[in-house]
């Protein structure tokens, strides 16, 4: 009886080892530097327990390695960019609304100073059209598409650090959600209607010779002289083709790479887009401030010609004297008569 024992258990392990040596023959075969590295931890394990810092080492390497999961860089666990990144954003996000206070701290010292830019003669009744109704309409979406972006911009980009402790966790999780999805969702309205702004106004906007002596003279701002300007003058011409046409663009590519991740951008883009984004949007908002502080209340009937889409004669002399030349010569139209409710009211100084 103990010759079968032995014979069985000699059998049994004759069995195993077949099997063994079969899915060792299966198996995939291991390279030189995987064993390498395997044999390495295996006596860090013993020497230095819980050490493992050669392998997040080479997981935060950033190269490639192998996964299931199909797309771009799915085979990067972790990025090592992002913390240089998210530590990028701070100081410019800083710097950036240093910039946006400075620039509105300089608007108020100028309106202190020389308050509200008026007409030195009387208005003379007849009126010449300066905007057209599609002109006004583009440009009102722009505008108001381009200062929500601006706002919900701010409270995404400083709410956590100034609004927060102001009006609490509850509040600011409201104000935070609806300026995201304010975002997200209006920026492709300026995705579109900022391109037909720019195509209606780029002819009037170009630069010209006689540019060069508003330039040097700032428009007559500081000294209060009369100083002659074309429809757009050179401040004009100068914020439409930063503001406008530069940023402009540059916010609208960068944002739709931000709102649409399922292009199948990389990490690498998105942060890029996100750090151009923010330098892009804070050096706009700077602008925007001097823009909508002359178009109200730093120029008496500019927002009316804006809203109306007419000026008076006088003030079309006083502040855009070759274009007022070019009209009352013929050589530019003076446009269709405007509505009894579409009269814009001009006061003098």
């Amino acid at each position: 009886m103990s010759r079968s024992f032995v014979r069985a258990a000699v059998g049994l392990l004759a069995a195993v080892q077949l099997v063994a040596g079969a899915a060792v023959a299966q198996s995939p075969a291991v390279s030189g530097k995987d064993a390498t590295l395997a044999t390495d931890q295996q006596k860090r394990q013993v020497a230095q327990p819980l050490n493992n810092a050669p392998v997040w080492k080479e997981v935060r390497s950033g190269l490639p390695q192998i996964t299931t999961v199909q797309g771009r860089e799915t085979n990067v666990l972790i990025q090592p960019e992002g913390q240089t990144w998210r530590a990028l954003r701070v100081p410019l996000a800083a710097a950036g609304g240093a910039l946006l206070v400075f620039a509105l701290l300089l608007l108020l010292a100028f309106y202190l100073w020389r308050g509200p830019i008026t007409l030195h003669g009387e208005p003379s009744g007849r009126l010449i059209e300066r905007f057209t109704v599609v002109q006004r309409a583009v440009h009102w979406t722009v505008a108001i598409s381009f200062t929500v972006l601006g706002l919900t911009g701010l409270v995404i980009t400083f709410g956590k650090a100034v609004l927060l402790p102001l009006v609490g966790y509850t509040l600011f999780s409201w104000l935070a959600t609806l300026a995201k999805n304010l975002h997200n969702f209006v920026g492709p309205i300026l995705v579109v209607t900022l391109p037909m702004l720019i195509l209606m106004f780029a002819r009037t906007n170009l630069f010209s010779g006689r540019d060069w002596i508003w330039v040097k003279k700032l428009g007559g701002m500081l000294s209060r002289e009369h100083v002659p300007a074309d429809k757009a003058n050179a401040g004009q011409k100068f914020l439409f083709w930063t503001m406008a046409v530069a940023l402009g663009i540059v916010l609208c590519v960068t944002g739709v790479i931000l709102d649409f991740p399922n292009f199948d951008q990389t990490r690498q883009t998105m942060q890029w887009a996100n750090v151009i984004h923010l330098t892009a949007g804070m050096l706009a908002l700077a602008l925007l401030s001097g823009h909508v502080f002359l178009g109200t209340i730093g120029m008496r009937g500019a927002y009316e010609a804006m809203r109306y889409g007419y000026v008076d004669e006088t003030w079309a002399k006083e502040h855009h004297e070759y274009w007022y030349n070019d009209v009352m010569s013929g050589k530019s139209p003076r446009g269709s008569s405007p509505g009894a409710a579409s009269v814009p009211r001009h006061e003098p100084a």
